[in-house]
């Protein structure tokens, strides 16, 4: 599929985010890529820097597209650059249509900006993410625990999902410092009233050490890889989380 800027040719690949509890899938993530399944960084490597954020524009309308076409019935994760979100309300409107001619709902749509992007401008950032918000769009600040901005963050923007920074989940199971900065995010979360994903599951251990926190919504290799233009299938572990 060609995203009509320099003639960068892109699809995507989507990758399943699971409720434990529900013992189902709650949204799956746009991951951009090649058309040969090339990761983001070689598809972006190839947009002009002038033509960046419009690119970024363009390929979340395909990301929509492609997963309308799939049948997505539960929530979808989009990916977004924070420039790109500049164009106000007709970003908003762009994003909208393009849910409607898919076939999708807006409410099934959940904005994703990762924690870094967000500190470099946060007052800016937070009033173009709440016109998404006001469409009836969900804001998901990704990578969470990667960056410096810390827990004031989540009450500045309140997002309405969080993801954990895979950093923090890898080998979670046993590192004490790691855990504890987990359980600080998690009540501070659910205090909030912020969903909490933890991204880049791997293991059992990983999971087990999780769920008993009382983590309720996973993403990674151990639930399933991204499939390429496609919804893979999926593996549920067994525990499910504290209650």
């Amino acid at each position: 599929m060609s995203g009509g800027l320099a003639d960068v040719r892109y699809s995507y690949a989507f990758q399943p985010i699971v409720d434990i509890n529900a013992q189902a899938i709650w949204s799956y993530e746009a991951l951009i890529r090649g058309t040969r399944g090339e990761g983001a960084g070689s598809v972006y490597a190839r947009v002009d820097r002038l033509d960046l954020h419009e690119f970024d524009r363009q390929s979340r309308g395909v990301a929509i597209e492609i997963a309308g076409r799939l049948g997505v019935a539960c929530s979808l994760n989009l990916n977004a650059l924070p420039g790109s979100l500049a164009d106000g309300t007709a970003g908003v409107e762009r994003t909208v249509a393009s849910a409607l001619a898919a076939g999708l709902s807006v409410d099934q749509l959940v904005l994703e900006v990762t924690e870094s992007e967000v500190i470099e401008d946060a007052v800016v950032l937070c009033e173009r993410l709440n016109a998404y918000r006001a469409a009836g769009i969900r804001i998901a600040i990704d990578d969470f625990g990667a960056g410096y901005a810390g827990l004031n963050l989540l009450a500045d923007l309140q997002p309405d999902v969080l993801k954990l920074d895979m950093t923090l989940v890898r080998g979670i199971d046993g590192r004490g410092a790691r855990q504890s900065i987990v359980r600080a995010i998690l009540q501070v979360s659910l205090d909030l009233g912020i969903d909490v994903v933890a991204e880049g599951v791997e293991t059992m251990r990983e999971y087990e050490w999780l769920a008993e926190l009382g983590l309720v919504l996973f993403q990674g290799y151990l639930i399933a890889k991204p499939a390429f233009e496609s919804l893979p299938a999926i593996m549920l572990p067994r525990v499910q989380a504290a209650r």
